[in-house]
């Protein structure tokens, strides 16, 4: 949840009904009453919108795990296959492909943790939303009889305009796309390094990688 909608709703679900009425002399109890209670609803509303777009996110990334998975399993058949027809420079191609895939699934799944825990925080929040609206609505029926008791008159019951009470809450803003900054960790401490050298040392690493990918299917069929 971005942190502006986070204040607000926190403002609201700890907010004091009897505290609005009386900052707001100039309006009367259910006027104040129902503007509150409508900021409510429209935090809800952006919960629930921001709540779509996580679910989405996370379907996506589902889907992706998903195909991710199987097409590692896909590139093992591949490598065996070439290796049994000993086309070695097929297997290193697909072995090396599997590489990639492997170093993305830890991020996807990652992913996919991260927005089931935050599809669990914003069902909370709406839940507490909805928790307090009720609570609101009680206290605003014992504010506004005790108001006309006191007045000895009826307070007026009609839809406010606009007035003198903040507005609705604000529209949520994507928050938790967080996944690619994961990605820049400690880059500022190797820029004292030749690129060039480290990109070469990089390939090495990377094939040797392929080679040991390459010699653990071979053992695994001569097993």
């Amino acid at each position: 949840m971005s942190e502006g909608l986070f204040a607000r709703v926190s403002r609201i679900i700890s907010g004091s009904v009897n505290l609005a009425v009386d900052r707001a002399e100039s309006a009367a109890p259910e006027v104040v009453m129902r503007e509150a209670i409508r900021e409510i609803d429209s935090a809800t509303d952006d919960v629930r919108k921001q709540l779509g777009e996580v679910i989405a996110r996370r379907h996506n990334a589902s889907q992706r795990l998903a195909s991710e998975r199987e097409r590692h399993e896909e590139l093992s058949e591949q490598i065996r296959l070439a290796l049994a027809e000993h086309r070695e420079d097929l297997a290193e191609a697909a072995a090396a492909t599997q590489l990639d895939v492997e170093a993305q699934l830890p991020i996807l799944e990652s992913s996919i943790s991260e927005y089931g825990a935050e599809e669990a925080e914003l069902e909370n929040y709406i839940r507490a939303l909805q928790g307090r609206k009720r609570e609101m609505e009680a206290e605003a029926e014992q504010i506004i009889k005790a108001a006309r008791a006191a007045q000895g008159q009826t307070v007026n019951t009609q839809a406010p305009g606009t007035g003198n009470v903040e507005a609705a809450v604000e529209k949520a803003s994507d928050a938790f796309d967080r996944v690619a900054s994961a990605a820049t960790g400690a880059a500022g401490s190797v820029r004292s390094t030749d690129p060039a050298k480290l990109a070469e040392l990089e390939e090495l690493a990377r094939k040797n990688r392929i080679r040991e990918r390459l010699a653990q299917f071979k053992q695994d069929t001569n097993d």
